[in-house]
């Protein structure tokens, strides 16, 4: 059964629809006074390619290390640390469980990278039945 879905085995072309979604849907930088190394879209993208590739924070940064053409399509001029990425996805869940505007904006980037074939995106929540008190599943 056809479901007319478009799906990709590329990370390239992930990358280049996950920054065009957040580009559209989120503010370029969470606060005026960051550094403005990357963009919030940016860092989106890399965290969806990230979860596409099923790598860690440390194997993304290798990985954009290596990959020019992926730098090129995220507009990178130097790779973030993984400790950027961390920080960000963790700004991403907060952000997430209190603004209501991350539901439209999570809800497009879903729609993008189910495409890819992702089923959950980084800042999925956690089945709250397998948390555990520290806060972590």
């Amino acid at each position: 059964m056809a479901t007319g879905r478009k799906t990709t085995k590329s990370a390239l072309a992930l990358a280049e629809t996950a920054l065009d979604v957040a580009e559209r849907a989120i503010k370029p930088y969470s606060c005026s006074k960051s550094r403005h190394d990357f963009t919030q879209p940016q860092l989106v993208a890399v965290l969806v390619v990230r979860k596409f590739l099923r790598t860690d924070y440390r194997g993304m940064q290798q990985h954009l290390a290596e990959w020019s053409d992926l730098r090129e399509r995220l507009r990178l001029t130097k790779v973030p640390h993984f400790t950027t990425l961390q920080k960000a996805e963790q700004r991403l869940l907060k952000k997430g469980a209190s603004n209501g505007s991350w539901i439209e904006f999570s809800s497009a980037l879903a729609a993008a990278a189910a495409s890819a074939g992702l089923t959950a995106l980084p800042w999925t929540p956690p089945d709250s039945s397998r948390a555990t008190s520290a806060g972590t599943s």
